[in-house]
């Protein structure tokens, strides 16, 4: 690691020295890596550093690097300027800083701070403990501008997506797919939606009953509905969606409800979230279908709600006509 970026760590934590630790995880696509830096002669043992390097061979016209680039540098915007609190804990950002085609977080290292867990399946209080921190984000940040994220928040919506629905074989979801959009775009109850929800960017406590999130990339504005159905479908397949998924989404409005302690009308945003759901779910399907149609997530229960808001766009196009 460069000295200026060590000296830079140092200065954010106070630490006399500090060690290198080992990788946490490659970035996506090679654009850099996560990694534990180990503290001396401060208040921390331990912080965590995003490094992100851009490739020196990626052209300017190039539409997936530039929403890479984009991504982290709206995450860098987030972690300097936007705070959460305890029922929807994220690391502290003790530093970010861009040095040319580079970028350092230095974040808290949330092991130590009491998340070491990571899980790749999750019990039936893994998965409320996700669903609770989602809940209580949408309604901390429920009507608040996206002010310098992502407009749109997620990866996978329609407008940066251009050669993935060109890909899309299914020419009936295709041709939907601008009104899809424009659907949940239109939802009169927006929030702030945390944008790749899935199962390996929540950190858990020990007794897996807390969590605190990582990776915020794509955060940005929209339905809260797209974080749900995202972190759902990263955790069940699709025996357990027809079977359980209505009872998170039962639990999820719960906690909403306790969240919002009556600052909206709640029965009204309940009504237009829940039949958002299955346009969420259709609009992440689309994506999947022109990004990698073999993709395991695409299954029964994906297509049975997209043959279900299909059929509601032609009884609202038939409406019209009339």
């Amino acid at each position: 690691m460069k000295q200026e970026y060590q000296d830079l760590i140092l200065e954010a934590t106070s630490a006399a020295s500090l060690q290198i630790g080992g990788k946490i995880q490659t970035l996506w696509s090679g654009y850099g890596q996560i990694v534990r830096v180990h503290l001396q002669g401060g208040e921390r043992e331990s912080v965590v550093v995003k490094h992100v390097e851009f490739p020196k061979d990626c052209s300017d016209t190039d539409l997936s690097h530039q929403r890479k680039v984009r991504s982290y540098q709206v995450e860098t915007h987030w972690y300097q300027n936007y705070s959460t609190n305890e029922h929807c804990r994220i690391p502290e950002c003790l530093a970010a800083r861009s040095f040319g085609d580079e970028q350092l977080m230095v974040l808290e290292d949330l092991d130590a701070a009491g998340f070491p867990g990571r899980r790749t399946s999750v019990r039936e209080a893994e998965i409320k403990a996700c669903l609770r921190w989602l809940a209580n984000f949408h309604g901390l940040f429920l009507g608040s501008p996206a002010r310098a994220l992502w407009p749109v928040g997620t990866y996978w919506h329609l407008q940066t997506r251009p050669d993935e629905l060109e890909a899309m074989a299914d020419r009936k979801l295709r041709a939907a797919a601008p009104e899809i959009d424009a659907v949940l775009n239109r939802c009169q109850f927006k929030t702030v939606v945390h944008g790749d929800a899935k199962l390996a960017n929540f950190c858990f406590s020990e007794d897996g009953t807390r969590v605190a999130a990582v990776d915020f990339q794509y955060v940005g504005g929209g339905c809260g509905m797209k974080d749900v159905i995202y972190f759902l479908g990263s955790c069940l397949d699709e025996r357990e969606c027809e079977k359980r998924a209505d009872r998170y989404l039962d639990f999820y409005f719960s906690e909403l409800r306790g969240a919002l302690k009556e600052r909206v009308n709640f029965s009204e945003l309940e009504n237009e979230w829940r039949e958002l759901y299955s346009f969420a779910w259709t609009d992440f399907h689309r994506f999947l279908l022109g990004w990698m149609p073999g993709h395991h997530k695409i299954n029964r229960y994906s297509r049975r709600l997209t043959q279900e808001v299909l059929q509601k766009l032609r009884q609202r196009s038939d409406g019209a006509k009339r």
